[in-house]
């Protein structure tokens, strides 16, 4: 068969996005392989190990024999668990059935779109913001609408450009606190502002809380606790962020009871099921020890300090304070090169991996999104190559 006869492929595939970040790590690994010392910002990931009890339920439930296909909207155990774990720290009313398992947290994003929208209808989702939301909302036919994170408000959204966004096409608002990749994060009074707008919408509503846990100031807010919005949100969290299981891909959420079946259906047709096994190492993540998720979170604060202190020390660069997950959002407008130019090329000659700001929409043009989740040593080395590298243009 000619290159000419080769089958065609979809044209949806034009719409689909991807994340950057595993490009800017392929090219990473690919200067180390090289022989080249690379520092690996560019990751949201945890660069601790899962804790060792975690570990060992996983391992005790493998040698059980909990190797098999097993329910595909979640062992029972889990659900149970994840269940008192939302409503505990949510407060709202939270039944088992409604709490769904899939394998991380992005199934939840597609799926849920795909659920409730139909080609014509409007989304709502932060700008900057996780690029699978806009990805998963253009692949769905639905028509993406940017809500603007602007820097001068931290990176939360005014009230106004939200009630502004919504129409009687709105199918469904996207929420994020605390953010990636800005780390910004709404106020309790902020979160029941914005639910008190969408409580009198026809929306949807998925709050994205997979860093709730990783708040530095104040106390966190899910918006579904707030009157008229539990019945209206999927709340998503999962166990990669809070206890470095990133690669074990468990994540867990609050159904509202119409999308219960559509997503189940979702994950019947594509995944199946999550591991039994890892979901009863779920079960002693969420059950057993939680002082080493609380010392992760007092490690990525003090790394916040010291990153922030150190950008805010570079010519050309400025970064506000955020205020949770484990990501600084620095400006570099005043840097003599484009952001995605600077980026490329911190890799490429200072051996340093980060992303451009771009690379989560357009608001973040000027921005660099630098994950701390490394070591301080690492850190330090970063903002050395970064100082010899701005000033020195």
């Amino acid at each position: 068969m000619s290159a000419s006869d080769t089958p065609g492929l979809a044209a949806s595939l034009n719409r689909l996005g991807t994340e950057t970040a595993f490009s800017v790590l392929a090219r990473a690994k690919e200067l180390e392989r090289q022989g080249r010392h690379i520092i690996h910002l560019e990751l949201g990931e945890p660069d601790f190990d899962t804790p060792r009890h975690i570990g060992d339920a996983a391992a005790a439930a493998i040698r059980a024999g909990h190797t098999h296909y097993g329910p595909t909207a979640g062992l029972p155990e889990f659900r149970q668990v994840a269940a008192q774990h939302l409503a505990t720290t949510r407060g709202i009313d939270v039944s088992p059935d409604q709490v769904l398992v899939g394998t991380g947290a992005k199934p939840f994003l597609f799926f849920t779109i795909l659920a409730v929208c139909d080609p014509g209808d409007e989304v709502i989702y932060p700008d900057p913001g996780f690029p699978i939301y806009e990805s998963a909302i253009r692949w769905s036919g639905a028509t993406p609408v940017a809500l603007p994170l602007r820097e001068e408000h931290d990176f939360a959204f005014d009230l106004a450009d939200l009630e502004a966004r919504l129409s009687p096409r709105t199918k469904l608002v996207i929420l994020n606190s605390p953010h990636n990749p800005t780390g910004g994060a709404l106020t309790p009074q902020e979160t029941a502002d914005a639910a008190a707008l969408l409580a009198e919408s026809e929306a949807w509503v998925l709050s994205d809380e997979v860093y709730s846990r990783l708040l530095y100031e104040g106390e966190f807010a899910s918006v579904a606790s707030h009157p008229g919005m539990e019945e209206r949100t999927v709340v998503l969290d999962g166990l990669s962020k809070t206890y470095a299981m990133t690669g074990w891909r468990c994540g867990y959420a609050a159904v509202p009871e119409p999308l219960v079946d559509p997503l189940v259906r979702f994950f019947v047709n594509s995944t199946s099921c999550v591991p039994a096994f890892i979901q009863l190492a779920g079960v002693a993540a969420l059950t057993g020890p939680q002082d080493e998720p609380a010392a992760m979170s007092k490690e990525f604060r003090r790394r916040r300090d010291l990153v922030v202190a150190g950008l805010n020390e570079l010519p050309g660069v400025s970064c506000v304070m955020p205020r949770g997950a484990f990501y600084a959002f620095p400006n570099v407008s005043a840097v003599p090169i484009a952001a995605d130019e600077l980026a490329r090329r911190l890799l490429e000659e200072a051996g340093v991996a980060l992303l451009a700001g771009s690379a989560f929409g357009k608001v973040g043009a000027d921005n660099l999104r630098i994950s701390y989740a490394n070591s301080e040593e690492n850190l330090n080395t970063a903002l050395e190559r970064m100082a010899d590298f701005l000033e020195a243009l």
